[in-house]
């Protein structure tokens, strides 16, 4: 017999938009749904594990969260180190997607869905453990930008693209805004989140976006000029030649890095095969440039 969901409690509804994830990944990503509902049990240990319907609750998604290990044999599920790496890669890739449409100006209900599901994911990352500085930076301005285009479509105001260093992250505009019920997005026959294959990421993401974005101060302190000697005009430095001879960009190396750090991830774990498959994967990247 399949494993059935419970239902979410209202002493622990601070969970259910997790479990509204997981249930919109079902048949998306099992790998993503798993960690959305292990995400909303250890959250909802924290709220409530003392009265009797939150015990109840909690009990059953526990057994419901043992019978998915057991139903589905993917390794993202059994092994905490590639389900991190799987997760890490899926909420980067929904937030890339969104921050596109968004810098594009294409703003639509999609947007602050995608914007708000990667924020989700963020934060569901957090079952892996401390969440890297970048990732904390991509958490609060996914959340803060789907808060900005709802307020915005909601009092018929055409939003501005890309970060706004007066706003964020201090707008006052809070992700809970958008979140009550009542708000026609979430609600949304179908759901919000873009049919993969179309417009939105891939199911299995592949590429994080290159970098955080890191508001800078509107009005940088000019540095004191100084004279100085006229010297040599120095050409724009060239990085070395590979060795194999290849021509690598910077987003080789942004992979290869990806996946050194997952293969020390690995390592922490004493997980040889695994921190093995993630260096070799970024040797091959180094020595011929293809993707993995």
């Amino acid at each position: 017999m399949a494993a059935t969901v419970p239902s979410v409690p209202a002493s622990l509804r601070q969970i259910q938009h997790y479990m509204k994830t997981a249930a919109e990944h079902d048949k998306r990503d099992v790998v993503v749904a798993y960690y959305c509902r292990l995400y909303a049990l250890q959250k909802a240990m924290e709220i409530d594990k003392k009265s009797p319907e939150a015990r109840q609750f909690l009990v059953s998604l526990m057994d419901y969260l043992e019978k998915v290990k057991k139903e589905h044999p993917e390794e993202a599920i059994h092994n905490e180190v590639v389900g991190q790496a799987h997760m890490e890669n899926y909420a980067l890739k929904v937030f890339l997607y969104a921050d596109n449409e968004d810098r594009a100006g294409r703003f639509t209900k999609n947007v602050v869905k995608s914007f708000y599901t990667a924020g989700m994911l963020f934060d569901v990352l957090g079952t892996f453990g401390e969440l890297s500085e970048d990732l904390v930076k991509n958490q609060k301005y996914a959340k803060w930008k789907a808060a900005y285009i709802h307020r915005c479509l909601k009092n018929g105001e055409t939003p501005l693209p890309g970060p706004m260093l007066d706003e964020y992250p201090d707008s006052g505009i809070g992700i809970e805004d958008f979140s009550q019920p009542g708000s026609s997005f979430l609600e949304a026959p179908g759901g919000m989140f873009p049919t993969p294959g179309v417009h939105a990421p891939p199911t299995t993401p592949q590429d994080p976006p290159a970098a955080a974005y890191t508001p800078q101060p509107a009005n940088p302190p000019l540095p004191t000029p100084r004279k100085s000697p006229p010297q040599e005009i120095v050409p724009d430095w060239q990085p070395p030649p590979n060795p194999a001879g290849v021509q690598l960009t910077a987003l080789h190396y942004q992979k290869a890095i990806k996946f050194c750090k997952y293969a020390s991830s690995a390592m922490q774990y004493e997980d040889a095969a695994t921190a093995i498959d993630n260096l070799s994967k970024a040797l091959r990247i180094l020595t011929t440039g293809k993707d993995v």
